[in-house]
Order: structure tokens, then sequence, then C-alpha cells
């Protein structure tokens, strides 16, 4: 089953599948979107996310956006998948009417894996039903009410991940500038690489960031950089036919081997050695 709305004027897009492996390509849009993939089989479903397998247990939910790559070749089970795009929603706009979105979308932290628990299951399923109802409406307003659907999607699991995640011990408006500090990092980390930098731009202290980090997880301000400079090195090596000298200067550095000396501290492995190892693993 394969559901789609598309707005040629805007290029405003979005998709629902039940197996996003067979209909991944078939959308009018295939790049630039943001994904809920949720895992409705009884079995554990397995994919790929950049170049680690990621495993969904049944009647989990995972967000994804277009800085990561999927791979699906390893998946056995059908995959459900909601797909949209900023020009049918996006998401920074409506920060003020879906708070804490930054738990799900745009953070450089860990992918956020959701439990849709036993008691909520049927008010998932019955959502999941009301969309299919809904694109197989087409009228004026169908566009309207699919917005309102995906924003109360947002909002059943943003409720869900604000329990399971480790943000309890934070309000919404502390979690609104990790959600910011994160988003402007994905932005500005080939050329900003200071803490400072970030909380210049969020009105913020370093040591205020840094203070509100501690208490969001393990993870400093510098560490999130760092490790976001090194996932996009990874990424390039793993995903373009560019030499590690091209890959130095994409991302910053004026030195090649002050990159490799980087990657190996960030990696344990030099740019040329991660490559090796990437074609072994084939």
């Amino acid at each position: 089953m394969r559901h789609t709305f598309y707005d040629k004027k805007l290029g405003a897009l979005l998709g629902l599948s039940d197996d996003i492996k067979r209909d991944g390509n078939r959308f009018p849009i295939t790049s630039n979107t943001i994904q809920f993939l949720w895992n409705r089989n009884s079995e554990p479903v397995n994919f790929e996310v950049d170049t680690s397998e990621l495993q969904l247990l049944s009647n989990q939910i995972v967000t994804v956006t277009y800085l990561q790559n999927l791979s699906f070749a390893k998946s056995q089970l059908p995959i459900t998948a909601f797909v949209f795009n900023r020009e049918f929603y996006c998401i920074a706009d409506h920060d003020s009417e879906v708070s804490c979105n930054g738990i799900l979308f745009f953070g450089t932290q860990d992918l956020p894996i959701i439990s849709i628990p036993k008691e909520l299951q049927k008010r998932f399923d019955l959502l999941y039903e009301v969309f299919g109802e809904e694109f197989s409406t087409p009228d004026n307003i169908q566009g309207d009410m699919l917005q309102m659907l995906l924003k109360r999607l947002i909002i059943m699991t943003t409720r869900l991940a604000k329990d399971q995640l480790v943000v309890k011990a934070l309000n919404n408006e502390q979690i609104e500038v990790i959600r910011k500090f994160n988003f402007l990092v994905d932005i500005h980390f080939k050329t900003k690489r200071k803490v400072s930098d970030y909380a210049e731009m969020l009105f913020k202290s370093p040591k205020t960031l840094s203070n509100l980090f501690s208490m969001y997880n393990q993870k400093t301000p510098q560490q999130i950089i760092l490790e976001r400079l090194a996932l996009e090195a990874k990424r390039l090596i793993h995903f373009t036919d560019r030499q590690n000298q091209e890959i130095a200067y994409e991302l910053g550095f004026n030195d090649p081997a002050h990159f490799s000396r980087f990657f190996k501290k960030m990696t344990k492995k030099t740019p040329s050695e991660y490559r090796e190892s990437l074609l072994l693993s084939v």
C-alpha cells in the first residue's frame, strides 16, 4: 500500500507506505524528506542508518531526516513509513505549536527510538487508519486535513519521547535550546567548531550550554560538534568517491594531514584505513 499527496505548485509531499523498501523511490520527491519509520510487525526489523545497523522492535518508531543515509537492503520485513518534506510541513515553523519537537528531529544525538506502549497501540493504529481514509478523500481541504494528522502524529510521538528519552529533568525551553544548538551545528559544523560560536548565536554563555547538556546526556557541546564533523567525514568516505584531500578541504581543513589526525582521533582509524575497512566489509 502506498499513498501520496503531492502539490506540484508548492512541491509539497506527504507519503505513506507500508513497505518503504519497496516504495522508497516511487514518490514524486525522494530527497530532502523527513521520515517516521514504524515497525508494525510482530518481529524486529533491521536496516542501516549511515554505516550503522539499527534494529526496531515491534511497535517502535524512529525518525530520520535527509541528513541520514538509509539502506533497507538487509530488511527482511516491511517497514511502515510516513514521508514528508519542508514544503508540506516545516518543523521549524511549527515550534510554537509542537513543543519540544527537537527531541525527534534535527539532533546530532543518537537517533530517537520510541516504543509505543500496549495501552496506546490502538490509538496509533487508529491514526494510521485515519491517514489511509484521508488519502482516499481527494478534495480542496485534503492537504489541510493531512497536515493536521501529521501534526497529531508528531505530538503523540513527542509525548512518548519526553517520557522515554533522557529529558524528564528539562523543561520545554531548555529542550528547545538543545534542539536549536543541534540544528545550528548541522548547518555550521564545517566552519564553526567552538562552543562559544554557538553560544553567541543562542544568546547563552558557553557555561550555560555545558551545564544544560550535562543534564541532558553524557556528551558535551564540544563533543557534539566534533562528532558531527567526524560523522560527515565518514559519510563522504562511504557514500562518495571523493579522495581524502577533497574531503578535508570540503570540511574546512586547510591541511589534509590535520584532517587525517582528527579523523584517527575520533574513529581510531585514518581515513584510508576506514575506507579499506568498508571495502573489506562488502
